[in-house]
């Protein structure tokens, strides 16, 4: 029980007993038990009142702000790295983004462990003070085993979880970008008051984390939610998956990037062809490009907004969420998604079906896979800073 509530005063903090009780279904004199031993530790601090509701204030409780542990997450795509340490409080310590690492090449990994070495070194961190580090990134990633079975077997990022925890002697825990960010939402984010929620992870491709009863769904082989390869395109474009008409292929920042490049040498004027020259990231040339409203960029990302609703009807029929939340990159710029959206799932679902399902546009943006990643390692080894 102590990591219980160890994980509950992380994700809020100040909480009385009462409330920890409840929010674990344990009796009060158990978790009293509990917090006393941490309180011993110095692990917990009091930390004030709560606000009164009729008898006496009762005491709240903390992580103690004077712990020194902090967590690394590692957060990849497909062809950039971020990286990033954090402390108990849920605070960014140091971060460092966009690295460039095109996971295509064979030296991908070798450049991703360089690349957190340098990063330890250069921010001075305490090696023996991390509890764990975190990796998400796409794939077909069984968090049970720590294997990505995208790669074949004698690919290293195959297995780049164990090469982690041999170079850096820390523990390591990997899951998939997707499940990554949709559990960032339900800690941090749109899903915090949702317990059937749909998490959108528009970035290069398209994906998909399935909250149901407050739990991430994974399925039989811990694969579910690979929304980006439902058959949905007209196109004969190839995906990424060796297989033709995935979702991805008209349906992502991909897929707008492309689309818009053509427009260009097509004769259009945009302003993402002078962007896209001053930004290392293509995305963030886009990105910036619809905010400005530049009218080649916010077209072609109308139209993958409106092949993402075509493909969120066939959800909300066989899911019926309460919520669909645009959360990573695509969330930057869902003001312009959202409309396109909601059109075609007024034109493909059934109303009764869709009518109590809402749609919402994540805060955390980009935070979410990083901060999505960190609490991966909060759910597994928060208790290390007791043993």
């Amino acid at each position: 029980m102590g990591g219980e509530i160890l994980r509950i005063l992380y994700y809020r903090p100040m909480q009385p007993i009462a409330d920890i009780a409840n929010s674990l279904s344990k009796s009060i004199p158990s978790v009293t038990k509990q917090i006393n031993d941490l309180l011993t530790r110095n692990v917990v601090v009091e930390k004030g009142y709560a606000a009164s509701t009729g008898g006496r204030k009762a005491i709240q409780y903390m992580l103690n702000e004077n712990l020194q542990q902090s967590i690394i997450s590692v957060s990849i795509d497909q062809f950039y790295t971020s990286i990033s340490s954090s402390n108990l409080k849920a605070e960014t310590i140091s971060s460092q983004n966009n690295i460039p690492i095109d996971l295509r090449d064979k030296k991908a990994t070798e450049s991703i462990l360089e690349a957190l070495n340098n990063f330890i070194i250069s921010n001075q961190i305490n090696i023996t003070q991390v509890i764990g580090i975190g990796i998400s990134m796409p794939g077909f990633v069984d968090s049970e085993t720590g294997l990505n079975e995208s790669y074949n077997e004698d690919s290293p990022l195959y297995n780049i979880r164990k090469l982690f925890e041999q170079k850096f002697k820390v523990p390591a825990i990997i899951d998939n970008d997707s499940r990554c960010i949709a559990l960032a939402e339900r800690k941090f984010g749109e899903a915090k008051d949702s317990s059937h929620s749909l998490v959108i992870n528009l970035n290069w491709g398209v994906g998909l984390g399935i909250l149901i009863n407050d739990d991430i769904f994974k399925g039989t082989s811990g694969y579910a939610g690979e929304f980006s390869h439902i058959p949905l395109s007209d196109t004969l474009t190839l995906c990424s998956c060796g297989k033709r008409g995935c979702l991805e292929v008209e349906a992502s920042i991909s897929a707008a990037i492309r689309n818009t490049e053509r427009d260009i040498k097509n004769g259009e004027y945009s302003i993402y062809d002078k962007l896209a020259h001053e930004h290392i990231n293509k995305i963030d040339a886009l990105i910036e490009a619809v905010q400005i409203g530049d009218q080649v960029a916010i077209n072609n990302i109308g139209k993958v907004g409106y092949l993402l609703g075509k493909g969120i009807s066939t959800l909300i029929h066989i899911l019926n969420p309460d919520k669909i939340i645009n959360s990573g990159r695509g969330a930057e710029i869902g003001d312009i998604l959202a409309p396109h959206i909601q059109v075609a799932i007024n034109e493909y679902s059934i109303p009764k079906i869709s009518r109590k399902t809402t749609l919402a546009i994540s805060t955390l943006h980009k935070r979410a896979q990083q901060k999505g990643t960190t609490a991966l390692v909060i759910e597994k080894y928060i208790t290390n800073i007791i043993n």
